[in-house]
């Protein structure tokens, strides 16, 4: 630990130890901040009870050790006199990393990539809604769900409304919560040290919003996303309203994506830029990249979209791509080359299919992995698609040999089981195998409840 780190501890009576499940939900322990001590930095911490965190040990091997990473301690901002750390998870006496820990498959895969020369840069599009009230109930005899937003088309108040899908880049009065982002922003950069690009109103009507952040290695990025999620849940709570990063909260409307941007260098020379590509000045490699992709689309759809309620969102006409194939500029295809600049800066690639349910230290790993398989198998993407692919007929679509996204989170997992040896090149099988396990029940959980829309639907067969 450096000067840096002993001087934020010594400013500090508590700390925040977090780690982050298999299902991607953040968690937490308190702490006395003089527990933080080198021994507990290079030995870790024996506080984690693996059994109460689903994915992780049974009850007769549930002894786990948290293991803070010095380079994330920093002041938590909503709290006196308190910071955070995130901790990796390792076996009881703390040298052997826990194979089911998610963090563990990020690091596991930036060393990867470092061993092969490479180094890749990420970064997230987050999109999220910021809801004025949310009443649910789900009981075998009635289910109630009501959300409620000022901003809503339903909500009646003419001076705040906005149409369906026609929140993009609104202003106030009809953006509500623009002080509540603003206050976002600034926790964001002032303590954590993040860099907000962007924070706007989205497409949706009902206060949906979209915030980039500067880009970093697959690790990096998924730290940030975890805790740019629980600034803003934690913000909006604060201020009276109920944010949520759920990818279908509504229907009729769009819904969270999770827009991830890839670039893979070598030093200062981004090998996905070529100057001589006349179509969109990328290389060779960019397009064996965007192959892994395309081959491994329809497995990695159970890790970067991996609820039931995502497959809501991946439907046609809400901006949610749901056909595998790749173009300059064109949001139908679920990989697109950004045309917002040219040059060696600028060469990467959008995957749009994730959503922000996915846990992200899984996501960033495994799209990176798809994409390297592609390069080391130098799998051809196929020709560009340079039309709205949900104009085409199936005929058309069929001709071009473009595929369909899963239609279920149950159809991804099978996909994923029948195509899952890629990832194994840096995630340990036993957390592919939890993860497949966990994802099966909450399929078999969540789809056993009877909708009302089945109700409306089907009552008087």
């Amino acid at each position: 630990m450096n000067g840096n780190g002993r001087k934020l501890l010594s400013g500090a009576r508590w700390a925040y130890i977090y780690f982050t499940d298999l299902m991607g939900y953040p968690r937490r322990v308190l702490v006395k901040s003089d527990m933080l001590d080198e021994k507990a930095f290079n030995e870790g911490l024996g506080k984690l009870d693996g059994s109460s965190v689903k994915g992780f040990a049974s009850i007769d091997e549930s002894d786990l050790v948290l293991k803070p990473d010095p380079k994330t301690l920093e002041v938590y901002p909503l709290t006196e006199k308190t910071v955070r750390v995130i901790a990796d998870v390792y076996k009881p006496g703390g040298r052997e990393p826990y194979p089911r820990d998610p963090r563990y498959a990020a690091k596991a895969t930036r060393s990867l990539l470092a061993d092969l020369g490479y180094n890749i840069v990420m970064a997230a599009e987050l999109e999220f809604f910021i809801f004025d009230e949310v009443k649910v109930s789900v009981e075998p005899w009635s289910q109630i769900l009501e959300i409620s937003s000022i901003e809503a088309p339903w909500s009646g108040e003419a001076s705040y409304m906005n149409l369906l899908k026609d929140g993009y880049y609104t202003i106030p009065p009809r953006d509500v919560t623009e002080p509540v982002k603003i206050e976002i922003a600034e926790i964001l950069e002032d303590y954590y040290g993040i860099k907000v690009e962007v924070l706007h109103h989205e497409v949706a009507a009902a206060s949906q919003h979209e915030i980039n952040f500067e880009p970093g290695d697959p690790l990096e990025t998924a730290d940030r996303i975890q805790l740019i999620k629980e600034t803003v849940k934690t913000v909006a709570a604060e201020n009276g309203y109920m944010a949520t990063f759920m990818p279908k909260p509504l229907y009729g409307d769009n819904g969270n994506g999770m827009h991830i941007h890839v670039s893979l260098w070598n030093g200062e020379r981004n090998l996905f830029y070529d100057e001589s590509d006349e179509y969109a000045g990328i290389s060779q490699l960019t397009r064996y990249f965007i192959g892994g992709l395309i081959e491994h689309g329809r497995a990695l759809s159970a890790i970067v979209s991996p609820t039931v309620n995502s497959y809501k969102r991946l439907v046609p006409g809400y901006e949610a791509p749901i056909y595998l194939a790749w173009s300059k500029a064109n949001r139908s295809a679920a990989i697109r080359i950004p045309g917002y600049g040219k040059g060696m800066k600028h060469a990467r690639i959008e995957y749009r299919s994730p959503d922000p349910s996915a846990n992200p230290y899984l996501a960033m790993s495994a799209i990176v992995l798809a994409g390297l398989d592609g390069i080391i198998k130098k799998i051809d993407p196929g020709d560009p698609v340079d039309k709205n692919i949900y104009m085409l007929s199936p005929q058309e679509r069929r001709e071009l040999g473009i595929k369909q996204l899963p239609r279920s989170l149950e159809e991804a997992l099978d996909c994923l089981e029948s195509d899952m040896e890629w990832l194994l090149r840096s995630w340990p099988k036993e957390l592919l195998n939890a993860y497949i396990d966990l994802k099966r029940a909450e399929a078999r959980r969540v789809t056993s409840y009877v909708s009302p829309a089945e109700i409306m639907e089907y009552f008087n067969i």
